[in-house]
């Protein structure tokens, strides 16, 4: 026991979710939750000793198993970070019933799942922080054919809500919003992002540090990035013709995701 808090992050392998676990482990104990145990027990290592929890979060009994380690009470977790995500590089038309309920396994319910076993200890203690990953793409149906984009608009309306719900009882929820971010994400989707101009590209570890940032501050939705900012505002109050023909030439991105 080290008297430091307790950080838990899913998909804490690569990406985002090693950005965070780096962040945080100068602050925190981690747990660590990922799929591949030996990836996972590396990366435990690296960062002095973490605890490592591996766990497929796209199945009842991986939910199950992390679960039980946030509801625990001998050492309690201060900050989830709900970071585990995938995306499919199909249209929805060409996909598989096995596919999308996959990803909405991931993407939602583990979301869900966790949140809903962390709360009641931090909500009894009256502190605690939850990151729920989201994504820019959530803010609007721009990906036509994509399902990733509906699987984040939940995310962070469900973030949204809860945080409000939980802000009186001490207790932040935060929806993490990014735009295009370097990670392997992309790649392990299958997804060629060799057009992307570099300019729109982010950093994991800015993404991150810019998150926590927001967190402190108390706010529920979190979009890194003057520039990405300046997207969702757009997508926000634009006319819906217009983001309807933007969707349109959009049309050949099919199943980008950016976390």
């Amino acid at each position: 026991m080290t008297g430091r808090p307790v950080a838990l992050i899913t998909g804490a392998t690569a990406g985002i979710g090693a950005a965070f676990a780096r962040e945080l482990a100068k602050t925190h104990d981690l747990v660590l939750v990922a799929r591949d145990r030996a990836r996972l027990e590396a990366m435990a290592a690296e960062l002095g000793g973490a605890e490592a929890l591996p766990a497929d979060l796209s199945t009842p009994e991986g939910c199950d198993l992390v679960a039980a380690r946030l509801a625990a009470t001998d050492r309690p977790v201060d900050l989830l970070v709900n970071n585990a995500g995938m995306s499919l590089n199909t249209s929805f038309l060409r996909s598989t019933v096995e596919r999308e309920e996959l990803l909405l396994r991931l993407n939602v319910n583990a979301v869900m799942r966790l949140t809903l076993a962390a709360l009641p200890a931090m909500t009894a203690r009256g502190r605690g922080d939850i990151i729920n990953v989201s994504s820019v793409s959530g803010f609007a149906a721009m990906m036509p054919g994509s399902t990733y984009p509906a699987s984040k608009a939940w995310v962070t309306n469900f973030s949204e809500s809860t945080g409000q719900l939980v802000r009186p009882m001490g207790v932040r929820v935060m929806a993490l919003c990014p735009g295009y971010t370097r990670t392997e994400f992309h790649d392990r989707a299958g997804i060629d992002m060799s057009k992307t101009p570099p300019w729109l590209w982010l950093d994991a570890g800015r993404v991150v540090r810019d998150g926590l940032r927001d967190l402190r501050k108390g706010k529920l939705v979190s979009v890194p990035d003057w520039k990405y900012k300046m997207v969702v505002f757009g997508v926000r109050h634009a006319p819906q013709g217009l983001l309807r023909r933007v969707s349109r030439s959009t049309r050949s991105r099919i199943g980008r995701g950016d976390h």
